[in-house]
Formats: structure tokens, sequence, C-alpha cells
């Protein structure tokens, strides 16, 4: 009688909590095979390290359900399905970034050095290059009037832009109250946020050559193009802010006797200001790198230009775009690649920059919480 007592309690009792659940190694086993199946399959029309990722994605996908299927249900399974469907989403959306990011860096860092950063393409010749790319040594010249050349004209840009567009964001939630000047205003923002980047280059252009001649190239008619691009972005950006801030804070003021403007700027705009800050500092993330309207509107120098009233000026975009098109040596042009690379690494850190400043400046300004 007690050796069957002891039997019985020393059998393995089956956890009901735990049954019918797949066990932990099951997706990492799946993963595995799929890996090593689109290896194989891939090798048999000539190995590729894109086509066994493909291949391997496919199993994978079609495989890990069925398998969850099997042992859980069709609901666990559809919603393992969907599951690794987003998951190979996130991972197709970050291989390009990643690839772009790896390529410039590995590009244009050995590009980038004191003397890049410091001087100019004053003075830079076809024989000089020659003699660079013949010794393999780094490439002469610099980016410096690009740098600074981007920087005078983004300034100027945002300077005119923020507040025609945060004006305009304040007439529309504020005051148009859905009137017809209201829904044309915002109907041509809409607009303008389609409008291509060369169509507002040529716009610039044709109106500072009605007043100032044909062919007139300067950084201000530059300013002007892509303060056209920068507008409805800030518009877009400012108006959602507002309509987000609570209408009690508006009555509050109100009832306190304080007239509407001043509780626009006392009340309305300081809930809003992190995410206006915001905005704005994508919008000129956004036109930073715009290429085709500097072009026609501000030309290419080799030499720093900081008035942007006067001549042609540089830009990194289209210094990048000069080095690559037209390089100083056409027998030899490696060393105009690599000054495109550093140039557009610049590029980038700048956009970086500006991004995190964005988020910086959130959250500073973020309406703080608890008590």
């Amino acid at each position: 009688m007690s050796i069957s007592t002891q039997s019985k309690s020393s059998s393995p009792v089956k956890n009901s909590l735990t049954s019918g659940q797949r066990p932990k190694w099951l997706v990492p086993a799946v993963m595995v095979a799929a890996v090593v199946v689109g290896a194989a399959l891939s090798a048999l029309i000539g190995f590729g390290i894109a086509t066994w990722a493909i291949f391997s994605a496919v199993i994978f996908l079609i495989a890990a359900p069925i398998a969850v299927t099997t042992i859980e249900g069709s609901r666990k399974g559809s919603d393992a399905a969907l599951t690794y469907v987003v998951y190979a989403a996130f991972i197709l959306a970050i291989i390009p970034l990643i690839s772009v990011i790896w390529t410039v860096l590995v590009r244009g860092v050995p590009t980038i050095s004191i003397d890049f950063l410091t001087t100019t393409m004053g003075g830079i010749t076809g024989t000089v290059d020659q003699a660079a790319a013949n010794a393999g040594d780094r490439p002469p010249g610099g980016a410096l009037q690009a740098i600074l050349g981007t920087v005078a004209i983004t300034f100027w840009a945002t300077l005119f832009s923020v507040p025609i567009g945060l004006l305009t964001a304040i007439y529309l939630v504020e005051y148009s109250n859905d009137n017809w000047l209201g829904k044309v205003i915002t109907f041509l923002v809409d607009v303008m946020t389609g409008v291509p980047s060369i169509v507002a280059g040529l716009f610039a252009s044709a109106l500072f050559g009605l007043m100032l001649g044909p062919n007139t190239r300067m950084g201000i008619i530059g300013a002007v193009a892509l303060t056209v691009l920068m507008i409805p972005t800030v518009v877009k950006a400012t108006e959602e802010m507002l309509k987000i801030v609570p209408n009690e804070l508006r009555e509050a003021s109100y009832a306190l006797g304080v007239r509407k403007w001043r509780t626009i700027l006392k009340v309305v705009i300081p809930t809003s200001i992190s995410g206006i800050a915001s905005g704005v500092t994508l919008a000129i993330a956004r036109v930073i790198g715009e290429t085709a309207p500097l072009l026609v509107t501000v030309g290419y120098f080799e030499r720093v230009n900081l008035n942007v009233f006067n001549d042609w000026m540089a830009t990194l975009p289209t210094f990048i775009y000069q080095q690559l098109m037209r390089p100083v040596a056409p027998t030899a042009p490696d060393p105009s690649t690599d000054r495109a690379w550093g140039a557009a690494l610049i590029l980038i850190v700048f956009v970086m920059v500006l991004n995190l400043i964005a988020r910086l400046i959130a959250k500073a300004f973020a309406p703080k919480t608890g008590r």
C-alpha cells in the first residue's frame, strides 16, 4: 500500500496553467532553422547576403506562426503572425537608415580633419588634386565656406519663416473661427506643403530677378526660397500645438478680465512652446539639406562669403553637388569625391544635432507634471 502511494506521489503532475503553451525555445529554434534553410536556398541560386536574408525572413514568417498555431491555437497563431510581420517591417525600415549612416561614416570620416573644417577651396586646382590622387594623400581644400554659408542662409530663412508661420497659426486657431479666410489660408498652406523645392527656388529667383535683374545670385534669395519651404511646416506644427491647449485655460484668463492678445501671449503660447520650438527645429532640419533651390538662387563660391546680400555663396548641399558633378580634376575625381563624402557627413551631423536640440527643447519646456 505504501509502495503504490509512494509511486503515485513521485509521478510528475501536469501543470494545467502551463499546458497548451509553446516552450520558450520554440521561436528561437524556428529562427535558427529558417536561417539554415535560407542559406541553403540562397546557395542554390548563388549565395548572397540579400537573398539569404530574404529567404530566411520568408521562411520564418511562415513557419513560426504555424508552429505557434499547432501548440496554442489559431488565435495565438494569428497574433504571432502579425507580431512578426510588424517586427519585419521595423527591420526593413531601419536597414536603409543604418546603411546610409554606415556608408557616410565609412566614406566621410577619413576626410574629416581640422584642415577640412577650417580651409576653403580657394587655390585648389586640378594639378593639386592630381598630385594628391597620385600620392594617395588626404584631399586638399576644405568646406569652411560651405559650412558658414549653410549656417548664414539657414539663419535668415528661420528669421523670416518663424514669425510668419507663428502668426499665421495663431490667426487660424484663435481668430479665424473657421471663416472663409481661414479656410483659404489652410488650403494654401496644404498646397505649399507639397510644392517641390525646385519650384520654391524658381519663385525666389524670379521674384528677385524682377527687382535686381535676371541671373542674380545672392544668399538672401536662397533664404527666401527656404522660407517658402519652411513656412508650411512651422504653421502646421504651431497650429497643432495651439489646438491642444485646453480651452479652460483661455476661459479662466478671460474671466479675470485679461485681453485676448495678452491671453495668447501669456497663457496659450507658453503652454504650447515646447511643441512649437520642436516643430521649428524640425523645420530647420528639413530645409538645411535642400539642394535644388540653392543651386538656382545662391550658386556656388569657393571662398567664404558671409554677406547674404552680395554675390554668390557656398552651402553644404551645393558643395557636395559641385564636387560630385564637377570634379576639380576630371582625370582624378577621387579627391573631389572624398570631399563630397566629408561634407555629407557634416550635413548629417547638423541634422542629427538639430533633432537632438528639438528633443531637448521639448523636454525643457514641457509642462511640469505632478505636485
